[in-house]
């Protein structure tokens, strides 16, 4: 017999689902149809799908599971709005999601809409298995991650046009932090345990824990600023193939890279595009938007390297100076995506989440200024192509201690 939620765990979840799906709508405020539809690149998606994939994750998922499921709201949109599970069925190729000026807008927020009201129903009646609360908890993590996207995803669709449109009209993502002079923080390591702990929700690849030798390391106490990387800019960085990785440096020739992500130079000297429009250059602030072979560049340029993703969470874990941790960017580090020993996917569909990508990424830690509030931790964690530059993503250095 399956075990169900009290009815004041219900009432909190119930409560959580209403405040995850309003921040998703919050996010498109002021945004026309046209916004919603754009797709600049094939691994960024309109804002209109991640709307609707959203819902397409609970209507599948959860309300096709109940003992009397609701009758889907279209059948097209099992195809339409599935990312990449393939044990779900046929998918929608990625990169022509921009092609789907139908369904509108209008009925996309229908979908969700319709999508809400059973989700609702079926949560207030406090009586849903456990095994699929946990699916509704998956669910809005997905969905945070989505926000994320979303943000991340509009940012350079709109940085493709020549108006530099703003999301909003006010602020500046360029996020600084304390000011203060980097320092390096020694950490003994040792034997160590890496990994989710705890009751709280965690994806399946931050488990199993497990024990890892770290040997005596420093962790930079703040990320790297815009100001410390012009430096190496200026230093002629992006012409010292010395300083890159093989591949890292057939990108710089191919793409024609000469500075991150937004940044232009102009006679006024340097301006970056945020999601606030095009902004002077704040070398105070954090650095943000360079791939992974930017980081490790920038980093043996510093007489540094990045940290292994171990090091970085123990560090996390256990040193109280850090700063920018989980609100500013995601931090590089030199670590491949892999299963931890041990690691099992989950059963089913679902257990295609995280699993079948662990090949051709590195991984990121920490959480940026586009992370929902607490939706990360120190042992989650996040994964790029080296190459991705449109994600909020930054450099921490390490050091090797003697």
């Amino acid at each position: 017999m399956t075990q169900q939620p009290p009815h004041t765990e219900a009432a909190v979840l119930l409560s959580r689902y209403r405040q995850v799906r309003d921040r998703s709508l919050n996010l498109i405020e002021g945004l026309t149809p046209e916004d919603c539809q754009l797709q600049s690149i094939a691994e960024a998606s309109p804002l209109k799908w991640h709307l609707a994939h959203t819902s397409w994750f609970f209507e599948t998922f959860i309300l096709a599971a109940l003992a009397q499921p609701p009758a889907p709201f279209d059948p097209a949109f099992k195809v339409l709005f599935n990312s990449y599970y393939v044990g779900v069925g046929d998918r929608h190729a990625r990169p022509e999601r921009g092609m789907l000026s139908r369904p509108t807008l209008e009925q996309v927020l229908a979908y969700r809409c319709h999508v809400d009201q059973h989700m609702q129903q079926a949560l207030a009646a406090a009586d849903m298995p456990a095994e699929q609360v946990a699916l509704v908890e998956l669910g809005l993590n997905h969905e945070q991650q989505h926000q994320e996207l979303m943000l991340t995803d509009l940012k350079h669709h709109f940085s493709r046009n020549p108006l530099f449109p703003a999301w909003r009209e006010t602020g500046d993502d360029q996020r600084a932090g304390s000011g203060a002079t980097a320092e390096r923080l020694h950490c003994n390591g040792g034997l160590v345990d890496i990994g989710h702990a705890g009751r709280g929700f965690c994806y399946d690849n931050e488990l199993p824990r497990h024990r890892v030798w770290l040997e005596p390391f420093s962790l930079a106490s703040r990320n790297v600023t815009n100001g410390e990387y012009l430096a190496f800019i200026r230093d002629g960085g992006y012409q010292r193939s010395e300083l890159w990785l093989s591949d890292g440096w057939d990108q710089v020739c191919s793409e024609g890279w000469h500075a991150p992500l937004y940044w232009q130079h102009h006679d006024a000297g340097w301006q970056v595009f945020t999601l606030h429009g095009l902004q002077p250059l704040n070398e105070d602030a954090t650095l943000s938007h360079v791939s992974f072979y930017e980081a490790d560049a920038y980093a043996r340029w510093a007489g540094a390297r990045l940290p292994t993703e171990a090091e970085w969470e123990y560090a996390a874990s256990e040193e109280q100076r850090l700063e920018g941790l989980f609100d500013e960017v995601w931090q590089w580090c030199n670590s491949a995506y892999l299963p931890y020993p041990g690691f099992q996917p989950a059963a089913g569909a679902v257990g295609e989440y995280n699993g079948k990508f662990m090949i051709n990424q590195m991984v990121l830690r920490g959480g940026s200024l586009a992370t929902p509030t607490g939706h990360s931790r120190a042992s989650y964690r996040n994964f790029f192509p080296a190459w991705a530059r449109w994600q909020f993503s930054g450099v921490r250095l390490a050091w090797d201690s003697v």
